[in-house]
């Protein structure tokens, strides 16, 4: 199956079966394992037909090529959590909250973007087909159940996408150091895209040059930068702050 995709780990592996079990082709629990997570999974996957095989813990080994599976690994097809921005867009509830990640490839990175994206309710994750990391058994890992719940969207051209973004009233706010206000001084955009460079290279030109605004992020100790998905963590954190207290006044 050409988009078959390896996912490990009981968060990554529960939240598949509870969010879109019809794409799981089948799994493996490691034999002789009945601790109540494991029960729970194997309810869950008996009540949902999901082709089930129970390994050793070295046939898992190999399985997970040697990642820390706690005793369950799966096996999706891929093709079946293809998600479009346009399905995305038309059909929210509250005014737009999306984060575009520009050049991120370390699978632990997108990993914890999404996850924090998931805390912060952020309605999907944009990023190029390009230079990206793309979702994978790691970043399932990392994400702890997230890259099952929130929509990961790839584009092929970003700065297209940018543009129709903004057609549909959607701020693209791009996080620099030289932006032209920072963080925590920034009233926000009711409907915004945030977008994030790389920690070495920040957002590539085309993209920087689609921003609507360009915020920076305040360091208040000695080092220059920080990573990627801590700086994620930061702005969309903010950005929800900010509409809880709007929506209370």
């Amino acid at each position: 199956m050409t988009n078959q995709r390896l996912i490990y780990g009981f968060h990554a592996v529960n939240a598949r079966l509870w969010q879109n079990p019809k794409s799981i082709t089948e799994l493996y629990v490691r034999e002789g394992k009945n601790d109540a997570r494991t029960r729970e999974i194997l309810e869950k996957a008996a009540a949902e037909n999901v082709r089930l095989h129970f390994a050793k813990a070295n046939r898992l080994d190999t399985i997970a090529k040697g990642a820390r599976h706690q005793g369950v690994v799966g096996f999706i097809d891929a093709s079946k959590n293809h998600v479009h921005l346009e399905d995305v867009l038309e059909n929210l509830r509250e005014p737009a909250f999306l984060l575009i990640l520009d050049g991120i490839t370390d699978p632990h990175n997108l990993g914890a973007c999404l996850r924090t994206a998931d805390a912060m309710g952020v309605h999907a994750v944009i990023a190029p087909k390009d230079k990206s990391a793309g979702l994978n058994a790691t970043v399932s890992k990392v994400a702890c159940g997230a890259a099952e719940t929130v929509p990961y969207i790839t584009v092929t051209n970003l700065a297209r996408t940018l543009r129709e973004l903004k057609e549909y009233g959607i701020w693209i706010v791009g996080t620099d150091i030289g932006g032209q206000s920072d963080l925590y001084h920034t009233d926000l955009p009711e409907s915004l895209a945030w977008v994030m460079g790389s920690e070495g290279e920040g957002m590539r030109r085309l993209t920087r040059e689609h921003c609507d605004m360009l915020v920076s992020v305040p360091m208040f100790g000695t080092v220059e930068s920080m990573n990627v998905s801590v700086s994620a963590g930061m702005v969309l954190s903010e950005t929800r702050r900010q509409r809880v207290l709007k929506a209370e006044q």
